[in-house]
């Protein structure tokens, strides 16, 4: 690969990518610019900032953007009305948040004339495909630079020596083997390797950031009330808020309450298996809210093939397909069924779990005409049954009488 002139680095400011941006410098001489992203990680960002400047990189080359709403309005709720849930657990808080990383890094390289963006990701992981994808999506032109696929600097102790050289500061605890590793935004927390390797150990306690142990939760359960227009939520208990907002506050709630824990062995794009540990209790609490006021407002005929093709779609936003023409063919079945998605759900969160008691809409298809034990005045003729059943059974009773005949 030629050698890039300019480059735009993910930079998180912990000390793999302030490696990775020193090594970009001393591999290839050439300048950077660094890209920092507020997702709601909880982290302050300054110091990313300072560290890039102690590094040499030129203030108006640092950008570091808060992002949250964006996050959340353009890419968490659509995924959210798809109820996209990977391998049948698993609520893609670390897929869905690199689309809007990558489109940033493309933007910025754009607008800094750079030729060529680089990532952080490990070449045993499903971020460099994540990465790597959405950029050739939005700008094959640019370079992409993956330095744990390129360098020597195989072994921890390789990158500790290459960080002491060029005086990059270490912190005291990255200078033993970490516990493990995490990645962290507004929707979730994810935490892999060392302890977490072996799938037969019970993860510590300690691993667990984001929420209260369910045994410590209160004892008495909490009601909340989550208003939907156009299958997004737009209210808690009545009043409205922003999208990254109202996740904010769901995330308390879920971590008060101890909601949305994950132990989970899912199988990487990349072929292999990994255990990890995650925290969605904002997310955990939206699901189970989204569906229930879909189950009022939604035809059976629209949600069944909703369901059918969400493992499709929520395998598209693992592997890193967020930008491919069919994810974006997808979320237009799956916007259109939304337009009737609106009303209110009451919710019940005790320990651990959060359970749909309640939900109404002035677009709700439920009608108690229709279904009551009692008398319905002429809304539904039960003797209408015997011919739907009749027909229905035809092609039933033609296999038996086949089957009979030949056997």
């Amino acid at each position: 690969m030629t050698a890039p002139k300019k480059v735009v680095l993910a930079y998180s400011g912990g000390l793999d990518t302030s490696i990775i941006l020193k090594w970009l410098q001393t591999e290839y001489g050439c300048e950077v610019v660094t890209f920092t992203a507020d997702l709601g990680q909880g982290e302050e960002l300054d110091p990313a900032r300072k560290k890039a400047e102690m590094l040499g990189i030129n203030p108006d080359s640092i950008f570091i953007e808060d992002l949250r709403e964006e996050f959340v309005s353009d890419f968490v709720f659509p995924m959210f009305r798809a109820n996209a849930v990977y391998e049948g657990l698993y609520l893609l808080g670390t897929s869905i948040a690199r689309p809007l990383i990558s489109k940033r890094l493309v933007e910025i390289a754009e607008e800094t004339g750079a030729d060529a963006v680089a990532h952080g990701a490990t070449g045993k992981g499903n971020d460099q495909v994540r990465f790597e994808l959405s950029v050739a999506a939005l700008n094959p032109s640019l370079k992409v630079i993956a330095p744990w696929r390129e360098w020597n600097l195989t072994s921890r102790t390789s990158l500790l020596a290459f960080a002491e050289q060029n005086q990059i500061p270490i912190a005291k605890d990255k200078r033993g083997e970490a516990p493990f590793s995490v990645d962290a935004n507004l929707l979730h927390t994810s935490s892999e390797g060392k302890v977490l390797e072996n799938p037969a150990e019970e993860a510590p306690d300690y691993v667990y950031a984001r929420t209260v142990h369910p045994e410590d939760a209160p004892d008495q359960p909490e009601i909340i009330e989550v208003t939907f227009e156009k299958g997004d939520a737009v209210a808690i208990n009545g009043k409205a808020l922003s999208p990254a907002t109202i996740l904010t506050d769901l995330n308390e709630y879920g971590r008060k309450h101890g909601i949305g824990r994950l132990d989970f062995v899912e199988n990487r794009f990349v072929g292999m298996k990994s255990r990890g540990i995650y925290e969605t209790p904002g997310g955990t609490i939206l699901l189970e809210a989204h569906r229930g006021i879909e189950q009022i407002t939604l035809d059976s005929g629209a949600g069944h093939l909703k369901d059918s093709l969400m493992p499709r779609y929520a395998e598209l936003i693992y592997n890193g397909f967020w930008f491919s023409p069919e994810r974006e063919m997808l979320q237009a079945l799956i916007d259109k069924s939304q337009e009737h998605v609106t009303g209110t759900v009451r919710l019940k969160l005790y320990k651990g779990s959060v359970r749909c008691i309640g939900r109404w809409s002035e677009h709700s298809l439920y009608s108690e005409a229709h279904v009551t034990f009692e008398d319905d005045a002429g809304a539904y003729d039960q003797k209408d049954a015997k011919g739907f059943i009749t027909l229905n059974a035809l092609r039933l009773r033609l296999l038996a009488a086949r089957n009979r005949r030949l056997g």
